[in-house]
């Protein structure tokens, strides 16, 4: 009897939901809105998407750079081996050696920063946002559920009061008013996490964009001691990438 009952009451309350939403989408229902909470669910998914476009990318540059580090290494073991079999021309492939394997070194250094990015940004993207994200899908599923309930009082309210209706007018009230009572949590926790995700994520993105500045900036600037501290620092406290220092490649 009582799982009798849990399936009628759930048949009832996707009756009512599917209803709802079946009468806002062709004009004829009311639905509550709270336009600062959504704008900022709005802007939370567009944003989603913007950074889902910026790991593609970022995982597409990491798997170029990559394949630049490989060819570089194997380079610099083909000069290396041509300079210990070419006596005329071993000076020239030495240095030519030796860059080769210094950029790879430093690629492989760059490629540790950008993968530390893409891992950083996935987890923001694919478990906070989404984890909030959930919780909004939760919130828009109890706004329909209280709509849906509103709309049944309102239509009882304004039929007959008599020995007949009052009962199914009390309980109507009871039961909007426990969907009115989940709507509000609902709408409170979305804000709640909405404002913490904003805080979490200027902090993380603030991080790795610097990391990701500094690391970049620092390679094609040819600063090798430059990229190596910013690899060993990111992850306590970033700066801005110093470009006194002396290049790896005026060194050679």
């Amino acid at each position: 009897m009582e799982k009798l009952e849990l399936v009628r009451k759930w048949s009832l309350n996707t009756y009512k939901c599917t209803r709802q939403i079946i009468s806002e989408k062709l004009g004829r229902g009311s639905r509550t809105v709270d336009l600062e909470l959504e704008a900022q669910i709005d802007v939370l998914r567009d944003n989603k998407k913007k950074y889902e476009n910026i790991l593609r990318l970022a995982q597409t540059l990491s798997t170029q750079l990559f394949q630049m580090v490989h060819t570089q290494r194997q380079l610099g073991d083909a000069f290396a081996d041509l300079s210990l079999k070419s006596l005329e021309l071993h000076e020239e492939f030495g240095y030519n050696a030796d860059t080769q394997k210094l950029l790879a070194k430093n690629g492989e250094t760059l490629l540790g920063a950008i993968n530390f990015f893409i891992a950083s940004v996935s987890t923001l993207v694919n478990k906070t946002i989404e984890d909030t994200l959930l919780t909004v899908k939760q919130y828009e599923s109890a706004r329909i559920e209280y709509d849906a309930y509103r709309t049944d009082l309102e239509e009882l309210n304004l039929g007959p009061r008599d020995a007949n209706t009052l009962p199914k007018i009390e309980q109507s009230q009871h039961l909007f008013q426990a969907h009115k009572e989940k709507y509000d949590k609902m709408r409170n926790d979305v804000s709640i996490k909405l404002k913490l995700l904003e805080e979490n994520k200027v902090k993380v993105l603030h991080n790795q964009l610097v990391l990701f500045h500094n690391a970049i900036a620092a390679y094609f600037a040819g600063n090798q001691k430059q990229l190596e501290q910013t690899l060993k620092q990111f992850h306590i406290k970033l700066k801005t990438p110093g470009m006194d220092a002396s290049s790896w490649l005026e060194e050679q």
